[in-house]
């Protein structure tokens, strides 16, 4: 890997991709990438913040990270998620009984490993210092423009860059995105969430348990050590603002009480954060040279484990559309190499975002047959083995068109 460039505007070697936005997306599509062969460059400032947000890493992006090589990095600051626990907390008449998934059950030790965002996106930095054919650039792209056979993209400390598909993996408020003239259709919720790190005095045993309240979910995710967990805690928006306040010894005791003690007293033992429900969705990812991944193409509310592993997803099957690409001697920056990528990664975040946003909503009704019908999904979920197995490797990684680094 050649070392940083000092802050000038002399113009690099033309790229074949240049990746957008240094976190975990962006990390993962640039190793990938590299990984192969592909002279790549990393563009983006290292900037992880502290909130006490984790990310419930699935099979199928534990796969592809050790694909990578970057999972022995990882793996000692995971906490493996052996069973999911569902708890319907909404007060309704049609509540089911709680509900109880154990990854072994389809073949797996763990549905997957939860860790402190912080540490993979530094993890991943360390392995793409040490990466051949990946060259780093610590700056922003302050503009984007498409040529005929090139991209080409001018940094914040004047460095100017060519490359012949640029990734844009740089966050819900993508620069690239807009240049590129892409429109995404927006929302949001009338909830915040609560994230933080929690110490407990009784083991989580590797159990991952959802409380589904009238507010949202609220949800307790292991972390390494056996007694600390990561917390969601989804709930209305002043509300979420009034708890944020709280001194820690409250904030705990109301952690607690939400979560009827299972775990005994807690205490906080981390960074908290205040994260804003919204959603933000495009009708494709890809434009002239530029393919989106991660939350420049899709935002989801933290629920259900989605957003960094759909984020992932993308990574591992752009890296799939560049190298039959190259295979092929075609361009892998036109628009027929990324066809097929567009398809596939628009319709799994279609998917993806109808189910999160139908299980969120469901929760914030009072209208009873709404409460019914989430009430024996769930059920039917629990008692039906075949639906049960299938919802359970769908979850984990998709069967249909998974990337040939997550199978």
């Amino acid at each position: 890997m050649a070392p940083s460039p000092e802050s000038d505007s002399r113009a690099p070697a033309p790229f074949a991709v240049a990746v957008v936005g240094a976190g975990a997306a962006g990390l993962a599509a640039a190793l990938a990438l590299a990984r192969d062969g592909v002279s790549t460059a990393l563009v983006g400032r290292h900037a992880p913040v502290a909130d006490g947000r984790t990310v419930a890493l699935l099979d199928g992006s534990v796969r592809f990270l050790r694909a990578l090589g970057a999972w022995d990095g990882i793996a000692p600051h995971a906490s493996p998620l052996a069973e999911l626990h569902i708890v319907d907390d909404t007060g309704s008449l049609f509540r089911p009984p709680p509900a109880r998934f154990v990854a072994t059950e389809i073949g797996l030790d763990a549905f997957g490993w939860n860790v402190e965002s912080a540490r993979l996106v530094e993890s991943l930095r360390v392995q793409a210092r040490a990466t051949p054919n990946l060259t780093l650039f610590e700056s922003d792209a302050e503009a984007f423009s498409a040529g005929e056979t090139e991209a080409a993209l001018t940094l914040g400390d004047g460095t100017h860059l060519s490359a012949r598909l640029v990734a844009g993996a740089d966050g819900a408020r993508s620069k690239l995105r807009a240049a590129a003239g892409l429109v995404p259709r927006e929302w949001s919720y009338p909830q915040a969430a609560i994230t933080t790190i929690l110490a407990h005095t009784r083991p989580h045993r590797d159990v991952s348990t959802e409380f589904h309240t009238r507010q949202g979910p609220f949800t307790l995710v292991p972390l390494p050590g056996g007694h600390r967990s990561s917390l969601v805690w989804v709930m209305d928006a002043a509300r979420a603002q009034g708890m944020a306040a709280l001194e820690e010894s409250g904030l705990a005791q109301a952690v607690e009480a939400q979560a009827q003690a299972m775990l005994g007293h807690m205490r906080i033992d981390g960074p908290r954060g205040l994260v804003p429900m919204r959603g933000l969705a495009l009708a494709s990812p890809v434009a002239a040279r530029l393919a989106l991944v991660g939350e420049a193409a899709h935002v989801f509310p933290p629920i259900g484990a989605q957003g960094l592993n759909l984020g992932l997803r993308d990574a591992a099957a752009l890296r799939d559309a560049v190298a039959d690409a190259l295979a092929d001697g075609r361009d892998p920056g036109s628009r027929a190499a990324l066809a097929g990528f567009a398809r596939a990664r628009g319709r799994d975040a279609r998917l993806r975002t109808l189910a999160v946003d139908a299980l969120n909503r469901s929760l914030l009704t009072g209208f009873l047959p709404v409460d019914a019908l989430r009430g024996l999904g769930l059920l039917a979920m629990t008692t039906i083995t075949p639906l049960r197995r299938f919802v359970m490797r769908e979850g984990v990684v998709p069967r249909l068109g998974a990337p040939s680094l997550m199978r």
